[in-house]
């Protein structure tokens, strides 16, 4: 009997989402069973490093990896799995381009573990210890991973094959990257798991969008109760979707939420926070330069809307000096 596939799935710097989209397969992660043996799914199953270890090299088909780099034991895995694994996937916004956890590079390493274990109002610190990788209370020796100086996308680590957007991923897009790993479909190394083409283009508000959208304030969602029915950028409120890839089937608008940008940009951009930037500047609608300052003034934090989850991954990577 030929033995099945091994597939695995990890868990790095990131919400769990991820894990739990995996777990939204309901009755189709039987099919996946059923077709390939899951020999490392520790939020899952009771796996342990060792048992990874005593793999042979390439022993693993594809290991699913969500989640940024952030710390010296995420980094070992990464590379653990790297060896391990004919493929290593992407898994999810985190790993793909660094995701939320990656705004943490607009911080100094020292200025977040300060406001963390020192700052905050509810913090009783008295000693002002801060963690560290290594320490001796008189009773043994406390090794704890150690805390780098920026976030970091899996490719900026260890060499990925494919990636899976999405914050998390669907279902649907879950299920069509096993189904070509296991029938051997591959795309060419590197490609995006997903449609390679603006959300715009799927959105069922396409048609309401106007030919020219002139916009003179930007809303945030709390402060409006957006038209079901119509384009949200033509309702001032800031869309990622000119810059963002397609396949989430549009759940956020279907929400009556604009995009935020988690399946990161089309294959032909280079930076998703530039491209947003770019297509939200050319909405605004005055030629005086005070008047634009006040427009851009109600967008209240730029860097976290255009770069939410592709900070590392962009041009910028971190703001300058972290």
């Amino acid at each position: 009997m030929r033995e099945k596939p091994k597939i695995a799935f990890y868990w790095c710097a990131s919400c769990g989402g991820c894990e739990e989209a995996v777990v939204d397969l309901a009755e189709e992660i039987l099919d996946v069973v059923a077709a390939a043996d899951i020999v490392f799914w520790p939020v899952a199953l009771d796996f342990k490093r060792h048992d990874v270890e005593r793999m042979a090299d390439a022993s693993i088909l594809a290991t699913f990896l969500n989640g940024a780099i952030r710390t010296s034991e995420q980094e070992e895995m990464a590379r653990l799995l790297r060896q391990k694994s004919n493929y290593l996937i992407a898994f999810g916004s985190c790993s793909h381009m660094g995701g939320i956890p990656g705004l943490a590079n607009f911080f100094t390493r020292d200025s977040i573990l300060r406001q963390v274990y020192l700052d905050t109002p509810t913090t009783e610190n008295p000693n002002h210890i801060l963690p560290g990788a290594r320490d001796n209370d008189g009773r043994g020796q406390l090794s704890l991973p150690d805390f780098d100086d920026r976030v970091r996308s899996l490719d900026q680590v260890v060499d990925v094959d494919y990636y899976v957007p999405g914050c998390p991923p669907l279902p649907r897009i879950i299920t069509a990257a096993v189904s070509a790993l296991l029938n051997g479909q591959l795309p060419e190394k590197g490609s995006v798991l997903a449609p390679d083409h603006a959300l715009c283009t799927e959105c069922p508000r396409k048609d309401s969008k106007p030919d020219k959208i002139a916009l003179r304030q930007f809303r945030r969602p709390q402060e409006v109760i957006a038209d079901e029915a119509e384009c949200l950028l033509a309702q001032g409120l800031l869309c990622m979707g000119p810059a963002t890839r397609a396949g989430c089937e549009a759940a956020c608008i279907q929400g009556n939420m604009p995009c935020t940008g988690c399946s990161g940009a089309p294959g032909r951009v280079r930076d998703q926070g530039a491209k947003a930037l770019s297509a939200i500047a050319s909405l605004i609608d005055s030629q005086d330069e005070a008047e634009i300052d006040r427009i851009l003034a109600t967008i209240p934090d730029p860097a976290g809307a255009f770069y939410r989850y592709s900070l590392p991954a962009s041009l910028l990577h971190a703001k300058r000096g972290v």
